[in-house]
């Protein structure tokens, strides 16, 4: 995740704005790919306040799909 991006999306939603943001990880697991777990709270802090949080509890067809033919690719 860049951080630049998220700070960016964050900053719309304080003006009224509506940002959708879909993510293969857990807010829990954000902190492996930002440099800075207290930007990074912050960002969740701002994402969830007042939002509406949709979870599928289903794995992204493309992630399924790249570790498909990651695996494929590994075994030949």
């Amino acid at each position: 995740m860049d951080d630049v991006a998220v700070v960016g999306a964050t900053m719309r939603l304080t003006t009224g704005n509506k940002v959708a943001i879909a993510s293969n990880e857990s807010f829990g697991g954000w902190t492996k790919t930002s440099t800075d777990p207290r930007l990074c709270a912050a960002i969740v802090d701002r994402l969830t306040f007042k939002g509406t949080i949709l979870e599928t509890g289903a794995d992204s067809y493309r992630l399924v799909s790249t570790r498909a033919k990651a695996e494929q690719a590994a075994t030949t």
